[in-house]
């Protein structure tokens, strides 16, 4: 049972990422806003179906419409913030290597910060 916390503040690590999922399908884009709403209010206690870890600190908000399915890839930084590091609509079952390698890299430099 999900306990509700504080309100996580949630950005972007660049606006072209908030732009990418800006431009996704209203299906999924409509679920992204829900999902980001459960994370706001429930940070670290969100899991699936919503988020689901990668291990090291990232992971993925799951969003999906009639039109298919989005990933967000996100991590928890200092003061209980969000950054939405990469984001792409998933055409595969498994989530390809390169953009978690992407996800992982700008996670680094926001970490490092």
């Amino acid at each position: 049972m999900l306990t509700s916390s504080c309100a996580v503040p949630v950005e972007y690590f660049q606006i072209r990422v908030q732009k990418e999922i800006e431009n996704w399908p209203v299906g999924i884009l409509a679920d992204y806003a829900r999902i980001v709403e459960l994370l706001m209010e429930f940070g670290p206690d969100l899991r699936m179906p919503h988020s689901r870890a990668f291990g090291g600190g990232l992971f993925e908000l799951r969003p999906r419409g009639r039109e298919g399915v989005g990933r967000a890839l996100y991590c928890y930084v200092k003061d209980r913030r969000v950054i939405i590091l990469h984001a792409f609509i998933k055409k595969t079952r498994a989530t390809p290597a390169h953009e978690l390698a992407i996800a992982r890299r700008r996670m680094k430099e926001v970490k490092d910060v």
